[in-house]
C-alpha cells in the first residue's frame, strides 16, 4: 500500500506533517495499546516503515522515483555504536530537539522488531457438509470446492520476484544503516533489504505484490467413523493464507448427518424400536432385527410387555474418538391385529375366560 496513503498525508507533505500523522496513528495502533492484536501490531509496522521512509530525504525521493519496492517491515534491532565528534557543531545547533526525538527511531526499531515476520494474519475458514446416516456409521471422505487464498507459488508470498535483484541502493549493498543524532552513531539492518545488501527490482505481478493469490481447489475432507451430528472437524493449516508469506489458518468443517428412518442415536448406543405380534410377546419368539452391520436376531421371552428392552452388545455406533462401539437397544411395540373375522373373535374371548386377571387392579387400588 502507498505510504502517504498508510500515514494519511499528501504527497507535498511536509516532515512536520509526517510527524504528526505517525504520532497520531501510534497512539491508535501501537503494540503497547493493542496488546494481543496482530492485526493492529502489523499496521503499526507499516506505519513505522512508511514514517522512518517518508521522513529521510533520500529514502523518501528514491521512494518516490521508484514507486516503492518495499517488500516488508524493518529488520533487526537499531545497535549503538558511539560518538561522532566530527559533528558536535551540527549537535549544537539540534539542541533544541527533544529527547524523545533524538530516540525516536530506537523506539520505532524496537517496536518493529516484536512481529514475527511471518506476514499477516491467516485467516479461518468454514464449511459445511452433510453426509447419510450409514456412511456416518463407517466413515468416508466428502469433497469440497473452496474459494481461499493462498501463498503466491511465483515469489514465494513475498510481493516480489527473486529472479532480479541488484545492489540494495538504500545501503549501497552493506545490508546495515546508519546515522547520527549529535554526536551520537547509531545503525541497524536494513529495512528494504532485510540486511541482505541485495534487493529485487520487479514487483511481483501474480499476486500484485499482496504475496497471496485466490484460487478455487478440491479439498477432500476425511470423515471418521461415527460422527455425530454437528461435530466440527478442524483441518489444520487449509484455511486462507496471511499477506506477505504469512502462514495459512486452518478450515472448521461442520458435519449434518441424515436421520434414518428407524434408528436413533443416544451417544453411541442405537435405539431400535421393534414391532410385536400378540402371540409373539405372550409365546416368546426370536425375532430378527436390522443392525448397522447386518442383522441379529433377538430372543423375546414368553410374557414380553410393550415397551420392554433388550441389549445387543457392540451393535451401536462406533465412537469417533476411540473407535470402540456402543450397544443397539431394542424395545418391543406389541401391536394389536385387526379382528375382523369371527373366529379370530371367538378366540379372543375364549382367551379372556382363561385368563381372567385384572390388569388394573393395582391403578384402582
Amino acid at each position: 500500500m502507498d505510504f502517504y496513503v498508510i500515514l494519511g498525508v499528501d504527497r507535498a507533505a511536509s516532515v512536520s506533517d509526517v510527524k504528526r500523522a505517525y504520532r497520531r496513528l501510534a497512539r491508535k495502533y501501537h503494540p503497547d495499546i493493542n496488546p494481543g492484536d496482530r492485526e493492529a501490531e502489523a499496521f503499526f509496522l507499516r506505519v513505522t516503515e512508511a514514517y522512518e521512509t517518508l521522513i529521510d530525504p533520500d529514502r523518501r525521493q528514491d521512494y518516490d522515483v521508484n514507486g516503492g519496492l518495499h517488500v516488508g517491515p524493518p529488520v533487526g534491532e537499531v545497535e549503538f555504536q558511539g560518538f561522532d565528534f566530527s559533528e558536535i557543531a551540527a549537535a549544537r545547533e539540534e539542541s533544541a530537539s527533544t529527547f524523545g526525538d533524538l530516540f525516536a527511531d530506537v523506539f520505532v526499531s524496537s517496536a518493529a522488531n516484536r512481529t514475527s515476520g511471518t506476514g499477516g494474519r491467516s485467516v479461518d475458514l468454514h464449511a459445511r457438509v452433510s453426509v447419510a446416516f450409514e456412511e456416518a456409521m463407517t466413515g468416508g471422505e466428502r469433497e469440497l470446492t473452496l474459494t481461499r487464498v493462498a501463498r503466491c507459488d511465483v515469489c514465494g508470498g513475498s510481493g516480489v520476484r527473486r529472479d532480479v535483484e541488484v545492489r540494495c541502493p538504500e545501503c549501497a549493498g552493506s545490508g546495515q544503516l546508519r546515522w547520527t543524532r549529535g554526536h551520537m552513531v547509531f545503525s541497524r539492518q536494513c529495512a528494504q533489504c532485510r540486511g541482505s545488501g541485495r534487493r529485487s527490482q520487479r514487483p511481483c505481478g501474480a499476486c500484485r505484490t499482496e504475496g497471496v493469490v485466490s484460487r478455487t481447489e478440491l479439498v477432500v475432507v476425511p470423515i471418521p467413523a461415527g460422527v455425530i451430528d454437528g461435530m466440527r472437524l478442524r483441518m489444520a493449516r487449509q484455511g486462507s493464507a496471511g499477506s506477505r508469506g504469512g502462514d495459512a489458518g486452518d478450515l472448521y468443517v461442520t458435519v449434518t448427518v441424515e436421520p434414518h428412518p428407524v434408528f436413533e442415536r443416544d451417544g453411541d448406543d442405537l435405539q431400535l424400536v421393534v414391532p410385536l405380534a400378540v402371540h409373539e410377546a405372550a409365546l416368546g419368539a426370536r425375532v430378527e432385527v436390522p443392525t448397522v452391520s447386518g442383522s441379529a436376531t433377538v430372543r423375546v421371552p414368553p410374557g414380553t410387555q410393550s415397551g420392554q428392552r433388550f441389549r445387543l452388545r457392540g451393535r451401536g455406533a462406533p465412537s469417533p474418538q476411540s473407535g470402540e462401539r456402543g450397544d443397539l437397544v431394542v424395545s418391543v411395540r406389541i401391536v394389536l391385529p385387526r379382528i375382523l373375522d369371527e373366529r379370530s373373535k371367538e378366540l379372543m374371548r375364549e382367551f379372556g375366560r382363561v385368563n381372567s386377571e385384572d390388569v388394573r387392579a393395582e391403578l384402582l387400588g
